[in-house]
């Protein structure tokens, strides 16, 4: 089972920041429309760095234990399109959160 530890890991970080953004209606919650298509684009964005960096020799498969070791395709793992959707949503939060911040600090 422990080759599920990072995929598990994952989803329950992507849970916490979607918990994060519904307590604040930062992202998905302010604007689910918009929300989709930011992530489509950016999961878009770097799936195609993600196939330069494989087809240039840059990125590499890991030989970790936590992984599932199921393989999409030559050197990109399972857990991979899972970590890019962690990302976007993680960046998303963070930024949307500045910015109501700076607004609020802006208005004190």
């Amino acid at each position: 089972m422990i080759g599920f530890a990072y995929l598990a890991a994952l989803l329950a970080s992507s849970a916490c920041m979607l918990l994060l953004d519904w307590r604040f209606r930062l992202f998905y919650w302010r604007d689910w429309r918009a929300a989709a298509i930011v992530t489509a684009i950016g999961v878009g964005a770097l799936l195609l760095v993600d196939v330069a960096g494989i087809a240039f020799g840059i990125f590499r498969k890991g030989d970790g234990d936590a992984a599932t070791g199921v393989m999409l395709a030559p050197h990109f793992p399972l857990e991979e399109p899972f970590f890019l959707i962690f990302m976007v949503l993680c960046t998303m939060v963070l930024y949307t959160g500045s910015l109501r911040v700076i607004e609020s600090r802006r208005r004190a």
